[in-house]
């Protein structure tokens, strides 16, 4: 069977008026009436908790970066160092969600899906470059370094899902159509 509707991001509005015969007053249109629209927007702010998800990328690139300075192998800071884009992503991200900006949320988009394949590679230098004749202590720190790069990917596949959600669409601005509906 074929389907005879699709979503098209389109809004429509009913509002249900009065009968004509119980006129009183002008009192036609309700004072509140419902209007259900999805937007993906909505939806990705909703669904998609950018707040929460953009704080824990930006604590997580800042526990990071402290760890590549506390570290004392130059190696480790060399793949720690950018993790400040961890920092920015996680504050780009929780933006978008605080502040419905549409050029905020592209510049998310964006950046997350730079720091996706940023961490992909940080993580890949990290076993390259993983100390094995070292102290216990410079191992516990690149296996929470390496920890963390996971941590960071799985939050950037997250936030970028969601993100082409409300990012990725064909109409950013739809007219409703307005359908007024007379009471029995």
């Amino acid at each position: 069977m074929r389907k005879t509707f699709v979503c098209d991001e389109s809004m429509i509005i009913t509002i249900p008026i009065g009968s004509l015969r119980d006129l009183r007053d002008g009192q036609l249109m309700p004072e509140k009436f419902h209007c259900v629209f999805r937007d993906s927007y909505k939806v990705f702010v909703i669904k998609g908790k950018p707040t929460p998800m953009g704080a824990a990328q930006a604590i997580a690139g800042v526990f990071l970066f402290t760890l590549g300075l506390v570290s004392k192998s130059e190696f480790v800071f060399i793949y720690t160092l950018p993790s400040i884009l961890f920092v920015v992503c996680g504050m780009l991200s929780f933006a978008a969600g605080k502040f419905p900006n549409m050029h905020v949320t592209k510049l998310s988009f964006s950046l997350n899906i730079i720091s996706f394949f940023w961490s992909v590679a940080a993580f890949s230098l990290a076993l390259v470059f993983f100390p094995h004749h070292v102290s216990g202590v410079a191992q516990g720190i690149s296996v929470l370094i390496m920890t963390l790069l996971v941590v960071e990917n799985l939050i950037a596949i997250f936030l970028i899902y969601w993100l082409s959600k409300a990012v990725c669409r064909e109409h950013f601005n739809t007219l409703p159509t307005v359908l007024l509906k007379q009471g029995d």
